[in-house]
């Protein structure tokens, strides 16, 4: 099993769009059928990352599999557009 961690920085004034790209990863869940879970919040610090992702995959073919969706990169899309930092961490459990 491979777990996969994304954390993003939004540039100011993005709000809307953030709810949007939230809710779009959100949506992928039971959609997406490499996706086995997904957990996606919003950090409640001030000096953290502001969003997060933590998805379970049974490996890394099926992670890159997912990452290629036509759905999941159309939601990645507009978190390109909206970003300023993407740190991402895969591991086995």
């Amino acid at each position: 099993m491979i777990r996969h961690i994304v954390m993003w920085k939004f540039r100011p004034g993005t709000e809307a769009e953030q709810t949007r790209f939230l809710d779009g990863l959100r949506g992928l869940q039971g959609v997406i059928p490499q996706l086995l879970r997904s957990e996606v919040a919003v950090s409640v610090g001030n000096d953290n990352y502001d969003a997060v992702c933590i998805c379970e995959f049974e490996s890394l073919e099926t992670l890159e599999a997912y990452k290629k969706d036509p759905r999941h990169q159309a939601v990645s899309a507009l978190c390109k557009s909206i970003r300023t930092d993407r740190v991402a961490v895969d591991y086995e459990f």
